[in-house]
């Protein structure tokens, strides 16, 4: 079963279009690991959070690239990591047009 992964951290930027250049080669990077599905990237510049959405395909993939990234960002001076992994429940977002595949 599919699972996902919300991670959410305090960011002070770049953010918008200087974050897509910067960060062009970590994204590229996500996509090649193991059980990697997608990542729909989050950024709120007002309270200087960032973070993403993953979908991976098992939980242990996704437990597996959560210690790898909370270990790269706090790698970059990010303080705290805040995660959770969730059970997706595939008829319903079905239905809502959930991009699971």
């Amino acid at each position: 079963m599919a699972k996902l992964l919300q991670i959410d951290f305090p960011f002070t930027g770049p953010f918008g279009h200087q974050m897509a250049e910067a960060l062009r080669e970590l994204a590229i990077s996500i996509t090649e690991e193991p059980g990697f599905i997608w990542k729909i990237w989050t950024e709120n510049e007002d309270e200087k959070e960032a973070g993403g959405i993953y979908l991976f395909e098992t939980e242990e993939t996704a437990k597996a690239y959560l210690d790898k990234h909370a270990a790269r960002l706090k790698g970059f001076g990010v303080p705290e990591v805040h995660a959770k992994i969730f059970d997706v429940n595939e008829t319903l977002s079905n239905i809502t047009n959930g991009p699971i595949g």
